[in-house]
């Protein structure tokens, strides 16, 4: 078979029904126009299966229609061959694919939003399901800058169990950087009488 398009000869294997006359038995791809470029590769790929002659044959006796089902019958029957070559494994579970969230450093500058911060870590936290409470930790305090990061690193250094896990985090973090409006100061001393010296600096 010869592929013809336009003015290009791309070379393909040669169909024919085994007559002398091998111009009556020629398909080329300017024949069947109506076929889509896979449709054609699948029925030249059926040709190996059923032979060249059976290919030429039936491009020239059926319906456009009639081809367009064989040429789809014939992908089906390769995408389940695939798929019955290739099973999954009865104890593989499938990888989860995590979206790539991005949470903006809190650095507890005045006027910054604790609290919307603290919803956009939960969320990032619930959506990559994040589960053990060492690992929320862990997160939440690298997503932290400025003051705020020298604030938890601070008391960490002075006391590494002073934040067991995600949830005294949060709370400690909400004393520490949203006071009620006027009592920063007063606050901020309170903590620092109450957990030494992880808080100096912060004024």
């Amino acid at each position: 078979m010869t592929y013809e398009q336009g003015h290009e000869n791309l070379p393909m294997d040669v169909m024919s029904v085994g007559s002398p006359n091998t111009a009556a038995t020629h398909v080329v791809r300017a024949d069947c126009l109506h076929l889509a470029d896979p449709e054609w590769e699948a029925l030249q790929r059926l040709s190996t299966v059923i032979g060249e002659a059976a290919i030429a044959t039936m491009l020239r006796t059926l319906s456009p229609t009639e081809q367009h089902g064989v040429a789809l019958g014939f992908i089906l029957s390769e995408q389940r061959e695939v798929a019955a070559a290739d099973p999954v494994s009865p104890g593989v579970t499938p990888r989860k694919e995590y979206l790539k969230l991005h949470v903006s450093n809190y650095e507890g500058k005045e006027g910054e939003a604790l609290l919307r911060w603290l919803v956009e870590l939960d969320t990032v936290i619930m959506v990559r399901r994040t589960v053990d409470p060492l690992s929320r930790l862990a997160f939440a305090m690298f997503c932290l800058g400025g003051r705020a990061r020298s604030w938890v690193y601070g008391c960490r250094l002075t006391d590494r169990t002073c934040f067991s896990t995600y949830e005294p985090f949060k709370k400690e973090l909400k004393l520490a950087f949203e006071p009620p409006t006027n009592e920063f100061r007063s606050r901020t001393e309170f903590l620092d009488l109450q957990q030494g010296t992880c808080v100096r600096g912060l004024l």
